[in-house]
């Protein structure tokens, strides 16, 4: 679950070197019982909702929020996965790896989306994400919980429920993992 510039993916034969620990696992855990409770809190409960994970990224956050939310209010929330690799403006400037498929079980129309990723960064995830959603029904609304904003949007998304604002400079990469967030970057691999 490593994020870095255009959301590419990790680069062959380079290594994610991490200068500093900036969330523990335990913060996550917390962070994640904080986003839960808003959420239910926002929407009044969790009757109408929905949970998309993006994957791979997003995708055990999502999980995870999805069973908090059952604990807390006692509702079954049901939970999707979606690869919107297809669905980038930028897929001409890289190759497309291997999918993560989409599997998202239920017509969204007339429901209530949480969108979850790991990391919020362009926003160009988020916009393809919001293309690919479009052939699963029309939401009634689609709300964004990210664990990391690191800020430098190219487009105009806001996220509705952060875990921590970190601001990061561009050349800089963020792992988050249920080890928890690190700050690095990308270095040559000496094993080759």
């Amino acid at each position: 679950m490593i994020e870095h510039a255009r959301g590419s993916a990790r680069p062959v034969g380079r290594a994610f070197i991490s200068r500093s620990v900036v969330m523990s696992a335990d913060d996550l855990r917390r962070v994640l019982v904080r986003i839960a409770h808003e959420i239910i809190e926002h929407n009044h409960g969790a009757e109408s909702l929905v949970v998309v994970g993006l994957q791979t990224g997003g995708a055990p956050f999502a999980r995870h929020l999805v069973e908090l939310v059952r604990e807390i209010s006692g509702v079954a929330v049901p939970f999707g996965l979606l690869d919107v690799a297809l669905y980038r403006d930028d897929i001409q400037l890289r190759p497309v790896l291997e999918q993560s498929p989409t599997d998202i079980p239920i017509d969204l129309t007339d429901r209530t989306v949480v969108i979850v990723d790991d990391v919020l960064f362009t926003g160009r995830t988020v916009r393809a994400a919001l293309d690919a959603l479009a052939d699963h029904g029309r939401a009634r609304a689609v709300q964004l919980a990210v664990m990391i904003d690191r800020g430098h949007r190219e487009l105009p998304i806001r996220p509705d429920y952060i875990g921590k604002n970190l601001p990061t400079r561009l050349d800089e990469m963020v792992k988050v993992s249920w080890e928890g967030v690190m700050i690095g970057e990308f270095a040559e691999s000496v094993d080759r």
